[in-house]
């Protein structure tokens, strides 16, 4: 898939920006930084992790397996940006639901408690690359039967880690407080790429 964003961008370069990712979420985040870039999901890594691994250092080996995993080498001009975001919740590696009870038993495991969502970052040219992680903390409200099932059956949450979008309705009706970057719960720590990015450009 390739899908070029055309804007006018904050960023005075000559680099091309790939974002190898598609997740609209992250599309959002890098548009509104007012990056150019293009869209390529061109990518062969099967995401896995080593039993044992720290858990907060999860998103960051998937981010750099999915950055080495793209589907050609980058050309001397390209700079490609992939990440990764998992939820934690009393050490549970929350990634996207295996369906809507996997889901639900997500969202009634979160319902009324603190928990971690973790972003890693991986940002590389032809010859050296930068990854970054960041936390932040999410505290949900106690959630009904009904409100789970409403928000499984509307919006169909199954390609999100932790099984909810912070900018959906849940996020609105929900969520009471974070800690951190709102960014990173929705996939990327905008504040993090555009710092790093610049070391590229």
């Amino acid at each position: 898939m390739r899908n070029v964003i055309e804007f006018e961008m904050y960023f005075a370069t000559d680099k091309h920006i790939i974002l190898g990712s598609a997740s609209p979420r992250r599309k959002e985040i890098l548009q509104g930084l007012c990056i150019d870039f293009e869209v390529d999901t061109g990518n062969n890594f099967e995401e896995h992790f080593e039993p044992g691994t720290p858990l907060h250092d999860i998103p960051a080996i998937l981010s750099r397996g999915k950055s080495h995993g793209f589907h050609r080498p980058l050309q001397e001009n390209e700079v490609l940006i992939t990440a990764d975001t998992i939820v934690l919740c009393d050490s549970e590696v929350m990634g996207k639901p295996h369906g809507k009870e996997d889901a639900e038993r997500m969202l009634r495991k979160l319902s009324g408690r603190t928990h971690e969502v973790v972003t890693g970052v991986t940002i590389r040219n032809h010859i050296e690359e930068d990854t970054f992680t960041d936390v932040c903390q999410v505290h949900f409200a106690e959630l009904s039967e009904s409100e789970i099932a409403f928000y499984i059956d509307k919006f169909q949450p199954f390609d999100k880690a932790g099984a909810y979008g912070i900018q959906e309705w849940i996020g609105l009706a929900a969520i009471t407080g974070i800690s951190g970057s709102y960014f990173t719960v929705m996939g990327l720590p905008a504040h993090l790429v555009h710092s790093h990015l610049l070391h590229f450009l």
